[in-house]
Formats: structure tokens, C-alpha cells, sequence
């Protein structure tokens, strides 16, 4: 039986009956407090991501070194017997059915729901999704899907200090400190590079929210991961990197031709990816069924292009390394692996199997630089261009383009290289890269689908409740029309039997032409002689602000801000004409309360 709540799990309860008396004993301030359980968080981060990739080399182990050696093929050799690793993607989408129907609302979400949990929805992670999403994204990457472990591993780490948070009955923003500090840790342990571990809880998920005292505790988590990692696995990164050397200042020209184009494809690749993503959910075939339709399709994609299989960080490395290689990567295998992989990727988490982006982001940026590198060294022999240089710059900057994070691949590079002559031409690059996805694509990878559901994390919990809400669903349908030819003593004897003060006008094909309040009214109320001369159109405004039912409440309460005005009456899409109802300002207020009281009472 999975664990479901931290009440039921007796590791957490342990901790927090040991520290709270101490705390109480010893009159240890919040903050303080806040720091040990930083290091506790940042440990355990530590020791998930060691139990993480040691899974996922079992997981590689059974299926593909076993399918090589009963098949008797070699992934090195092309050969018809390497048809076989087709099913080795297969496996694993057959592996992730009983996980699927079993937890599937762990796995569902992604890195977009857990931003949405932490930012939105008071950061309380539940405890299963430790195991679950940990063993799911293990078979995903470890039996070939393109996916990446960086995702789950700060998930979990966050649901750590989620637990740390709930256990110790902190306040919202001390359990988003602790989530943070957990997806530090994680980030860290993988890359042996704590400074971007802390970036990347900054920037994505704290949504670059900086507090002294939250950056402090999220500094330790992360530090003491990167301590625990390199005692049990080495000083040594999942990627190494050779030292970076610019061989000609004139180079960094061409770093700015590399950004633009980075940019492009990342953009290009954040579109492709949620199409096939799309593609899939219309797919007209059972739900458990489409990780197994998924890991055929990049089993075949793998049997052209192994390099596509898993995570994909040897190959990195052998990009990186080309140019030291006798068997370096051609330019035109590169090119190819940028299709390649974008589309085994997409087809991988499009098909519902469990795992991150932040790894393919840099399997892309390292190709395509790569490919631009080679490409250039052939055009302009005379500056002895490294490719290899190109191919590790391209890494972060399409990392940083597709999630639109700067600086944790600005970190992430000098903390792999360890090498300062990287830090201006990334920095060039990640910022060029980051400008021209944005321009094309106002979302991140990590963003389209909130954007999708009306959400915008930025906007904080208050404006969210407005945009989940629809026109639609709050309007008053049975709305008080005038004609628009009605007399000015005809509207008068109309508003003594109402309680309205706005009142939309219609002609006679029950079109919307005008709105006409009191207020208006009020100006020529003693002219007795226009009373019966002058219709209500020729005092109405004309130039009716609108609204449509599909539309969320906080673009219509901007259109009400907008123009000060109490009502906005809601038209059909096809004509722009037809009413369907009316919405005010109080409508509104009321709607947001009632969401807001149900979300409160959902947090708790």
C-alpha cells in the first residue's frame, strides 16, 4: 500500500515530535528553524536523486543491456537485428499501464501542475508522488522514452519539503520556501552545480520571488544536496563539459547569429510539442493504450537514431568532446537529430508516459549548436572554430529560450565548465535566444498548458479565480430590453416599475444598439415637451462595450475598470450583436467571493 498523506507516515511525524520540543526548549527563531530544515530537505534531495538514478540504471539494465545481449545486436553497429530495440520503448509503455490506471492523478500534471500547486494552491504535496512519479519517470527514461530526469527529481524534492512544511503545519509561504528548497536540492544533486540549483528554484519555481530569508534556507538545501551527491557519486556532473576556449574574438558575432536561431527552434519546438501533445489526446484509441502506441512510434524513431533513447547526456558529451573525437558527429547527423529528437520527445510525453523536458531542451541546444558550429568551421576555416564550443553554448541557450530561465543555464554552463571565458558568450546567447522565443511565443514550455486553462502564475491566486471563471457561467440571462424607438415618457413610466439603472436598447431584429442608464436619463427629465418627441437612442451611448460568454471575469472586469461604468451587457460570437445577457460589477465581486471561499476551503 502507497503512503497517502504525511498523517500516515510516520518518518515525518518522527522528525517533527524530535524538533519541536527543541524548538520550543531552545527558543530557536522561525528563520533558524527554517535553515534546519533546510539541510534536512537538502540530504534527503541529495539521497532521492542518488535512489533516482540508480533506479533508472536498473531500469536501463533490464531492458535495453538484456535486449542487446538475447538479441545478440549492438547499438555501436547498424544491423537488421537492432530492429529489436523497437520494443524496448514498447516495454515501457506496457510497464506504465498498471502505473497509469493505478495513480494516474500522481502522474498527471507534469511540471505545469506543480507550478501551479506551489504558486496557486497553497504548496501542499502530497507524499505518493515520491514513489510514483519517481518509479514511472525511471521506466520512461530508463527503457529509451526521450524525457528527462530533472523534472521529477525536483518535483520530488519539492514534495519533500512539502512534507517537511505540512508536518511542521507552516504557513503558505514558508511551505513554498520548503518546496523551493527541495527542487533546488534536486536540480543541484543532478548537476553537481548547486549555484543553478539555486537559480532554479528561484526563477521557475518561485517565479523569481526574492526574499533574503528564503534565499538563504534555499542556498543550504541546495549546497548540502550538491555535498551528499558528490560523496556518493564523485565530484563529477551528469554532463562533462572539456575546458571552453575562444579561439577568436570575432566569434562572438557568430554566437549572436547562434542565439537568433536558437531562438527560432525553441519557439518552433514549444509549438511542434504541445501539437503532437494534442494530436495524441484526440487520438481515438483507450488512454492506457496510447504509451504503448507512443513507445512503438520512438522505437522506431530509435532504431534509425539511437541517439535519441533516454536522456540522451552521452551523446551531449560526445557533442560536446567532437572536435577531441577520431569519430566526431557529423554536421548533417546533427541536424538531423534536432527533427529527431523534438519529435521523439514530444511523442513520449505526448502518450501520457511520466518525465521532464529539461533534459531534451539541452540534447537540442547541444545539437543545434553542434550542427552550427560544424557549419561555420566549414565556412570560415580561417578562425579554427571548435564546434564543440558552439555545441555546449547551444545548450544553455536553448534551455534558457524554451523555459525562458537565463540564468540557471547561464549557471548551469559556468558550473560545468568551471571556466569564465563561457560566461560572455552565454550570456550573449541565453539572452538573444530567451528574446526571440518570447517574441514568438509569449509561454515556456512549462507554461502553455496553465495559459491553456486560463492561469498565469505571475498574476498571483486573486487574478487566477478571475480568469478560471466564465462570463458565461455568472451573467444574468433574463435581462430588461427597451426598444430602441421608445419616447423619453415612455422610459419614464418603465423605470418607476423597475430597480435596474442600465437598460440595453434592441431594434427590431432583437439586436443590441445602445445602452441607456438613468444618469442619462436625468439631464432632460423636466423638458415636458421633448418627453414625448425625443426617443431613449437619441440619449443612449451607442458605442457599447461588450462582453462575450467565453470569456474569463478578469478581461471583463478590466473592460468595467476601463470605463467606470456598472454593467457591460454579453453578446453572441458569430454576430457581436445578439444579447445573451448582461454582467455587472457586483455579479463579478459576488462570483469571485464564492470561488475564493471554495479554494480556501479545498487548501485545507
Amino acid at each position: 500500500m502507497w503512503p497517502t498523506s504525511f498523517s500516515k507516515n510516520k518518518f515525518f511525524e518522527r522528525i517533527r515530535l524530535v524538533l519541536a520540543p527543541l524548538q520550543r526548549s531552545f527558543r530557536i527563531s522561525e528563520n533558524t528553524f527554517l535553515i534546519i530544515l533546510a539541510v534536512m530537505i537538502g540530504v534527503l534531495g541529495g539521497l532521492g536523486n542518488y535512489a533516482f538514478r540508480k533506479l533508472i540504471g536498473f531500469v536501463h539494465w533490464l531492458v535495453f543491456e538484456q535486449s542487446e545481449q538475447f538479441f545478440g545486436y549492438s547499438m555501436e553497429e547498424w544491423s537488421l537485428a537492432r530492429a529489436a530495440v523497437i520494443l524496448c520503448p514498447l516495454i515501457g509503455g506496457l510497464l506504465a499501464v498498471p502505473l497509469l490506471h493505478w495513480f494516474g492523478k500522481d502522474l498527471k500534471g507534469g511540471f505545469s501542475g506543480f507550478l501551479e500547486k506551489v504558486n496557486l494552491r497553497g504548496a501542499k504535496l502530497q507524499l505518493r508522488p515520491i514513489f510514483t512519479r519517481g518509479f514511472g519517470s525511471a521506466i520512461t527514461i530508463g527503457t529509451g522514452g526521450s524525457a528527462g530526469q530533472e523534472g521529477p527529481i525536483a518535483m520530488i524534492g519539492g514534495a519533500i519539503g512539502s512534507q517537511f512544511g505540512q508536518a511542521f503545519k507552516m504557513s503558505g509561504d514558508r511551505l513554498k520556501v520548503l518546496v523551493a528548497c527541495g527542487a533546488a536540492a534536486g536540480v543541484a544533486a543532478t548537476f553537481n552545480a548547486p549555484i543553478a540549483g539555486v537559480f532554479f528554484a528561484q526563477e521557475i519555481v518561485l517565479l523569481s520571488a526574492f526574499e533574503l530569508s528564503s534565499f538563504t534556507s534555499i542556498v543550504i538545501a541546495s549546497g548540502m544536496a550538491t555535498v551528499v551527491s558528490r560523496a556518493l557519486l564523485g565530484n563529477h556532473s551528469e554532463i562533462t563539459a572539456p575546458l571552453y576556449v575562444v579561439q577568436n574574438y570575432w566569434e562572438i558575432l557568430l554566437y549572436v547569429i547562434l542565439g537568433l536561431l536558437i531562438g527560432t527552434l525553441a519557439a518552433l519546438f514549444i509549438e511542434t510539442h504541445f501539437r503532437i501533445k494534442d494530436r495524441f489526446a484526440a487520438l481515438p484509441m483507450p488512454k492506457l493504450a496510447k504509451p504503448i502506441f507512443g513507445g512503438l512510434l520512438v522505437g522506431v524513431i530509435g532504431f534509425i537514431f539511437p541517439e535519441v533513447f533516454g536522456n540522451g547526456y552521452e551523446f551531449i558529451e560526445t557533442v560536446l568532446m567532437g572536435d577531441q573525437l577520431w569519430h566526431q558527429p557529423s554536421w548533417y547527423l546533427l541536424g538531423a537529430l534536432i527533427v529527431a529528437k523534438a519529435v521523439a520527445t514530444s511523442i513520449t510525453l505526448g502518450s501520457g508516459m511520466p518525465g521532464g523536458l529539461f533534459a531534451p531542451c539541452l540534447y537540442l541546444g547541444a545539437v543545434t549548436g553542434g550542427f552550427f558550429g560544424h557549419v561555420a568551421a566549414m565556412l570560415l576555416p580561417q578562425l579554427h572554430i571548435a564546434p564543440g564550443a558552439y555545441a555546449l553554448v547551444g545548450m544553455g541557450a536553448f534551455l534558457s529560450a524554451a523555459t525562458h530561465s537565463p540564468m540557471t543555464a547561464i549557471f548551469l554552463l559556468f558550473e560545468i565548465t568551471d571556466s569564465y571565458e563561457v560566461i560572455v558568450p552565454i550570456m550573449l546567447t541565453c539572452v538573444i535566444g530567451t528574446a526571440v522565443a518570447r517574441h514568438f511565443k509569449k509561454d515556456s514550455l512549462e507554461t502553455v498548458e496553465l495559459t491553456r486553462a486560463g492561469i498565469d502564475l505571475e498574476a498571483g491566486k486573486e487574478r487566477n479565480i478571475m480568469k478560471s471563471l466564465q462570463v458565461g457561467d455568472v451573467m444574468i440571462r433574463d435581462v430588461e430590453t427597451i426598444p430602441e424607438h421608445m419616447t423619453l415618457g415612455q422610459f419614464a413610466r418603465f423605470i418607476e416599475k423597475t430597480h435596474h439603472t442600465n437598460f440595453p436598447l434592441i431594434n427590431v431584429k432583437g439586436e443590441l444598439t445602445g445602452i441607456i442608464s438613468v444618469q442619462d436619463f436625468m439631464g432632460v427629465v423636466f423638458e415636458r415637451d421633448l418627453m414625448d418627441l425625443v426617443v431613449v437612442k437619441e440619449l443612449a451611448t451607442t458605442n457599447v462595450i461588450t462582453a462575450h460568454a467565453d470569456e474569463d471575469l478578469d478581461q471583463t472586469m478590466r473592460k468595467i475598470g476601463y470605463r467606470n461604468i456598472e454593467q457591460v451587457p454579453v453578446v453572441d460570437r458569430l454576430t457581436h450583436k445578439k444579447l445573451v445577457g448582461i454582467i455587472s460589477r457586483r455579479d463579478i465581486v459576488a462570483a469571485y467571493n464564492r470561488a475564493l471561499m471554495t479554494r480556501t476551503l479545498e487548501e485545507h
